[in-house]
């Protein structure tokens, strides 16, 4: 009798990887054909010890539950795909509450956006500076408690013209007693376009300011 010492998948010419090849990929029932072929090559004085059995068995499990987990994601990175480009289609033209400190001023429009405060402050101010640094409009919001709290630039400058369309430098400040403390600004902009994919995921191309990712956006409207 010409029998394998102790055969394994390896010696019968099959080894348990995984393959990019249908052809070559080992499936349930050829991984049974070869368990039954294995015993029936056996050596009859050094028979597979039960351990070895296990340790097959484990292994065919684990490359198929890896290709199993491999199917399962890349079905689940599909789905994720499908629903990020529904949600992409519903944010154009909608109006977004994104940072940065920066806003558009539209023609004939106006500038607004909010900050959060951490604490209550006596007075809030909001300065609005151009491209060249020189500024444009100072508000002055008075008492603010914490909490959210909203401005409103109409596009007039403190000489009374209305300012140039374009991009404007937004800052706040909180003043308590003699301390004062820098706060952020979301600026309200308008969502021209979204891009898909990348290694930033979702971005929201804003009129004027440029992309922003969506997981920074404070609020959708």
């Amino acid at each position: 009798m010409n029998s394998i010492d102790n055969p394994t998948f390896e010696n019968l010419g099959l080894a348990l990887k995984p393959s990019t090849s249908k052809a070559n990929k080992l499936g349930q029932e050829q991984f049974l054909d070869l368990m039954v072929a294995q015993l029936k090559n056996q050596d009859p004085t050094k028979p597979l010890q039960s351990g070895e059995f296990l340790g097959q068995l484990a292994q065919f499990g684990t490359v198929n539950g890896i290709q199993e987990l491999q199917a399962s994601f890349s079905e689940m990175s599909t789905a994720l795909r499908s629903n990020q480009a529904l949600m992409a289609s519903g944010l154009v033209g909608r109006t977004v509450l994104a940072p940065g400190g920066v806003g558009a001023l539209p023609a004939g429009g106006s500038l607004a956006g909010s900050m959060n405060l951490a604490s209550s402050a006596a007075n809030v101010v909001v300065t609005i500076t151009d491209a060249a640094g020189q500024l444009v409009k100072r508000m002055d919001l008075g008492s603010q408690t914490a909490g959210e709290v909203s401005f409103n630039w109409d596009g007039v400058t403190d000489n009374g013209t209305a300012a140039a369309p374009g991009r404007y430098a937004v800052k706040a400040q909180a003043f308590s007693g003699t301390e004062s403390y820098a706060v952020d600004t979301f600026v309200l902009s308008r969502v021209d376009s979204v891009s898909l994919g990348g290694a930033q995921g979702l971005m929201l191309n804003l009129s004027g300011l440029g992309a922003v990712s969506v997981t920074d956006v404070k609020q959708i409207y």
